[in-house]
């Protein structure tokens, strides 16, 4: 049976959907690994986005709580909200009590990525206080460490990302993902999945 790995997401104006495509294709690049890819659902009302000036939503299909439950690992991708995960995707973990209370994700490794507008916009707190989450549902939290390897300590270029996952700096909205912070996404979802089949056929 193939090991299942779902990437969840919120992305506003497209740097975080990027990086989970990529992460998509590098989990799907192990061998027995099924990557799909999900939105979480968005809270503001069509008026608020509008001004906003964020594009339409595209047809990445929308995720319930309850399909969680049938991941073997996941990787959560989200933009900073002052240096914290952005309050759509923590209203959709706000209604995974259900889960919770039964512990159905317990024992299920995640990774975490994500988009920020500056340099010191929360490239580590970001994911770091978004752990919490993790820990309370039991989850085991894979880090990418230094396993990108040189990409890590690049320093010629500005490049979001760090120990504990795949990155981009969005600024004013008109940058995108670079080459290296994609080939950091495809990596970050090859090394998960990887753990994610290891996990699975110990279990």
């Amino acid at each position: 049976m193939a090991t299942k790995v779902y990437i969840v997401y919120y992305s506003m104006y497209g740097h975080v959907e990027k990086l989970a495509e990529e992460i998509r294709k590098g989990a799907s690049s192990v061998e027995g690994v099924e990557a799909k890819l999900w939105q979480v659902p968005e809270i503001l009302p069509e008026e608020v986005l509008g001004k906003m000036s964020a594009p339409p939503k595209s047809d990445v299909p929308i995720i319930t709580p309850s399909e969680l439950a049938e991941a073997d690992g996941f990787v959560f991708g989200f933009p900073t909200r002052f240096g914290m995960m952005a309050a759509q995707f923590k209203a959709f973990l706000d209604a995974t009590g259900g889960l919770w209370k039964t512990q159905q994700l317990a024992g299920k490794p995640a990774g975490i990525f994500f988009s920020t507008g500056s340099q010191g916009g929360g490239q580590e707190t970001t994911a770091l206080t978004a752990i919490t989450q993790l820990v309370h549902h039991g989850m085991i939290f894979v880090p990418i460490g230094y396993t990108f390897g040189a990409g890590m300590f690049e320093m010629e270029q500005v490049k979001g990302g760090s120990p504990y996952g795949a990155g981009t700096f969005a600024g004013d909205g008109s940058r995108q993902p670079t080459e290296l912070e994609l080939e950091q996404a495809f990596h970050q979802g090859k090394h998960i999945a990887a753990i994610t089949k290891k996990l699975k056929g110990a279990a």
